[in-house]
């Protein structure tokens, strides 16, 4: 179960990936550009939501009993990196 979670919490971490990506690319678009903005976020919202349906569906294929422990690292570790990102953008600025 141990190993379920750790790699619950890599797959939350690879998650986050996409995201980090979209923003940056939101950043780089024209101030007047706002499909833009709006484009890069969401495509990466769905990567990034691709990426963790896909674990997801290959621990349910290998490992179904351990289902629950990796997805609920998963989550954790998607939010947990994402909170901690956020805070560390805001204190800096």
């Amino acid at each position: 179960m141990v190993l379920a979670i750790v790699l619950g919490a890599v797959a939350g971490a690879v998650g986050f990936l996409p995201l980090f990506g979209g923003l940056q690319l939101a950043k780089r678009a024209t101030a007047t550009s706002n499909l833009s903005h709006a484009a890069a976020l969401l495509l990466s919202a769905l990567v990034s939501l691709i990426v963790l349906g896909g674990a997801l569906a290959a621990c349910v294929i290998f490992a179904r009993d351990l289902l629950l422990p990796f997805a609920l690292a998963e989550a954790a570790a998607l939010v947990v990196i994402a909170v901690v990102y956020t805070v560390k953008k805001m204190v800096r600025k």
